[in-house]
């Protein structure tokens, strides 16, 4: 609880960088909330894939929250009045890296849990449309995957003073979801006319 003014104006400056955080975590979420709800797979290998996803979770929420926090706070932190440097210059690669591993692996899990459904298709007696739906899936979980491999090695490749521009490359996304969405609407109407 803020015993300060001064503590309390700190404290709600965070309240943006963590709705963006929560935001991202929810989008997490929500996929695992689909798949779930859409197969209801209980495999040992769903349940050991959907465990590590809930670890890196957890542990990328670390990298997300100093992330977002270092975009909205300009890069500086007040403790006991005194403002502080949250990272230095050549420490920023790292932190994309780390932030683009943590994205990567997630989208990884997605694929590998959506593979094995594939897998379990006939058990699951999944019709070919949905059959189509969880391949496109595997799609765009692919896609986002190569977005964060190529975010870290432009992280890793530019000069350290733009380093943390590679981030920017994440503004890719919506494009990336809008594009496969519109392929997958298409292709989906042309195969089985929905």
């Amino acid at each position: 609880m803020p015993k300060t003014f001064t503590e309390l104006y700190e404290t709600l400056k965070g309240t943006i960088s963590f709705a963006v955080c929560f935001a991202l975590l929810f989008n997490i979420w929500n996929g695992q909330n689909v798949f779930f709800r859409r197969y209801g797979l209980n495999d040992s290998r769903t349940v050991f894939l959907n465990g590590t996803l809930l670890f890196t979770v957890v542990i990328y929420v670390y990298p997300l929250k100093f992330l977002a926090g270092l975009v909205f706070f300009e890069n500086s932190y007040t403790l006991n009045g005194q403002s502080h440097e949250m990272i230095k210059a050549v420490q920023v690669p790292l932190l994309m890296v780390i932030y683009g591993l943590g994205f990567t692996f997630i989208n990884i899990l997605f694929c590998l849990m959506y593979g094995n459904a594939i897998k379990h298709k006939d058990d699951l007696k999944l019709t070919a449309l949905e059959v189509f739906i969880t391949k496109t899936e595997i799609g765009i979980n692919l896609i986002l995957t190569i977005i964060g491999i190529t975010a870290m090695l432009l992280s890793w490749f530019l000069p350290i003073a733009y380093a943390g521009q590679s981030g920017v490359f994440y503004m890719v996304i919506p494009i990336a979801y809008f594009i496969w969405f519109s392929y997958r609407g298409k292709k989906s109407r042309k195969l089985f006319g929905i």
